[in-house]
């Protein structure tokens, strides 16, 4: 029997957004780029850089399929049009390069690569890679402080940069100098169109380091090469190429009950297998290491509890407590970059 490979001889899944429209009974925060808000008592999320700016009493449509799927990222709805005062609004000034290009919510953006100088090598510049956002912080805790560090968002968890509580607190606390959105991801102080040109953008700007990782969540299906994490084979693969020095934070869990992630997560050996020469695993001291985990360097970690201390320390619902293991070898990864600084 022949299977054709046309896409008009084989049944096609619906794939529906589920809109409901509402109002705005309450503005809970605000913060550059997002607004939490309640729309009929439930609580939203607005990007106002996109859909506009937003007040009580406006008429909303949301999209309320996360939420009603009970998935990880669905405590909330998103705002999807403001129909009160978020029509007819203007592109952005000069930008013609689209975000979410071919989606109802493709909108034109200035990119970094249209007026920034791109550098042609990265000499040397250490890109630490991440495979979950909340290695984010004690990565950025190990680099310390005292350095010009870029973040650079990548497809794989949320896509809209502002929407990352832990982005604010490390540009608070300077451990963070700038935010770059690339690709699908949106909302950075630069946008830039893949990984690549951000990391020639930051070397190219005079940036130091560069931490790379998606954002919020991630996108999962329980197998070795079906989820978001692998961006991170991207970011090391883009850094080795262009001449930087490619650090991998590994992912280790000691508290995780599904098995593929107990010890190191199956998302870092997946990440290893697509990685070309040039990248480091950053292995914290004190803890055996598997022996596939190759290339990879001891870092001391003494100390990594006090460095990270007021820093939003969350893996799974489980702070550092539980997954100490977890935490420090993001520190590690972060320490081990340090010294790669020129």
């Amino acid at each position: 029997m022949s299977r054709s490979r046309s896409w008009t001889s084989r049944a096609r899944r619906s794939m529906p957004v589920s809109l409901r429209r509402g109002r705005v009974t309450a503005v809970v925060e605000q913060h550059l780029g997002l607004v939490r808000l309640e729309v009929d008592g439930t609580p939203c999320v607005a990007y106002p850089d996109v859909t506009g700016p937003v007040e009580v009493g406006d008429e909303v449509l949301v999209n309320v399929q996360a939420r009603e799927l009970a998935l990880g990222s669905g405590g909330f709805d998103v705002l999807h049009a403001n129909l009160t005062r978020g029509l007819d609004l203007p592109a952005a000034e000069g930008a013609h390069v689209m975000k979410l290009p071919y989606t109802s919510l493709q909108f034109a953006a200035p990119h970094g690569e249209e007026g920034g100088a791109l550098a042609v090598e990265l000499d040397g510049m250490p890109v630490l890679c991440c495979s979950l956002h909340s290695q984010l912080a004690p990565a950025c805790a190990g680099l310390g402080e005292g350095l010009e560090v870029a973040y650079v968002q990548l497809p794989g968890g949320a896509l809209p940069l502002p929407l990352s509580d832990t982005v604010r607190v490390l540009r608070e606390r300077g451990l963070l100098t700038t935010t770059v959105s690339a690709g699908a991801c949106f909302g950075g102080e630069v946008e830039c169109v893949g990984v690549e040109s951000a990391l020639a953008w930051a070397a190219g700007s005079g940036y130091q380091a560069v931490v790379c990782a998606i954002g919020p969540g991630i996108v999962g299906t329980g197998s070795r090469l079906g989820h978001g994490g692998l961006a991170a084979a991207e970011a090391v693969n883009s850094g080795a190429a262009l001449g930087g020095s490619p650090v991998l934070a590994a992912r280790i869990s000691s508290a995780d009950e599904r098995e593929r992630h107990r010890g190191v997560s199956h998302h870092t050996e997946a990440v290893l297998r697509l990685c070309a020469e040039g990248v480091v695993v950053a292995w914290p001291q004190g803890l055996e290491a598997p022996e596939w985990v190759e290339p990879r360097r001891e870092v001391g970690v003494d100390g990594w509890q006090e460095a990270c201390a007021g820093l939003p320390l969350s893996h799974m619902g489980r702070g550092p407590d539980e997954e100490p293991w977890f935490f420090a070898a993001a520190y590690a990864a972060g320490r081990l970059a340090r010294t790669l600084v020129r």
